[in-house]
């Protein structure tokens, strides 16, 4: 389901890396129910098959290819495979990443040099090589999923400064590469961004209950959410955006609870996929004309 009109992204080609699970997968959903055509790339070869059987069985939609972000060769042969395939890539979504959660001091060289290979430099590599091998003569757009660092990230040093990196590389491609036609944004989901899969990565289960007290919405994020943001940025309706990071968090990244409160309260519900809103049971809210 998605906000959008349908067909939007008809005879449009995506790259999606980090597609099968989470937000990336959410992601992956809207842009099939769009009509794109969509190769999602991922480490761990079940999981591709799961979320292809999951989301698209008996389609040639829907294609996935392992792939190591972090391996320059793995993402050459990606992009040239998709091209082989599918003959073109109108939309690239750098989706992949992963962090755990440690103070800086007791970070190993090893942790470190982990987690800023696959958030900024497997970025660096998708960005380059979709560039080279196609972009870079036929013009596209790309959007690179970040996180909310913008006030320091304490237990999360490492991804937050191979994020800040990321948004920095987001606003220089966006300069560099504007002669070739190629649009470059970037989506900043909040920690508040609710998943199974973000659940599944921190052993304390109340992380995200207690996050909540520094959201002014008072209430969790959705992959969807992140994902109707990506769509966005990837529509004509963001044809003279370039170079700018969006923030989904709900307001957290400027609400500090310690300086102004903010009362439990449920006044901006999340929007439903299923055309219904939990504020609005008579009226269908209006089509979009995207």
């Amino acid at each position: 389901m998605s906000i959008f009109r349908a067909g939007l992204f008809k005879d449009k080609v995506a790259l999606v890396t980090g597609g099968a699970t989470g937000i990336g997968r959410a992601i992956t959903e809207e842009l099939l129910s769009l009509d794109c055509k969509v190769v999602i790339a991922s480490r761990k070869e079940e999981r591709l098959k799961e979320a292809v059987e999951a989301m698209c069985p008996n389609s040639t939609r829907l294609r996935a290819k392992v792939c190591n972000i972090r391996q320059e060769d793995q993402v050459k042969n990606l992009i040239s495979w998709t091209l082989k395939e599918l003959g073109k890539i109108d939309f690239l979504v750098n989706n992949s990443g992963g962090q755990f959660p440690s103070p800086v001091s007791a970070m190993s060289l090893k942790g470190w040099n982990a987690v800023i290979e696959t958030n900024l430099t497997g970025t660096f590599l998708m960005c380059r090589e979709v560039h080279d091998q196609w972009m870079s003569d036929h013009g596209g757009i790309i959007v690179n999923i970040i996180a909310d660092m913008f006030r320091g990230f304490p237990m999360m040093g490492h991804t937050g400064a191979a994020r800040a990196a990321v948004d920095n590389l987001t606003k220089t491609l966006s300069v560099e590469w504007a002669q070739d036609g190629v649009r470059i944004n970037a989506v900043a989901p909040g920690s508040n961004i609710y998943s199974p899969t973000a659940a599944n990565n921190y052993d304390d289960p109340t992380i995200f209950d207690r996050a909540r007290g520094g959201i002014p919405m008072k209430r969790l994020g959705s992959p969807q959410e992140v994902s109707s943001a990506v769509c966005f940025l990837l529509s004509p309706a963001a044809a003279f955006i370039t170079g700018e990071t969006l923030k989904v968090d709900g307001g957290s990244s400027l609400y500090s609870y310690l300086m102004w409160q903010i009362p439990e309260h449920n006044k901006l519900p999340a929007y439903s996929w299923t055309n219904k809103t939990p504020t609005d049971e008579e009226e269908d809210p209006p089509k979009s004309k995207l």
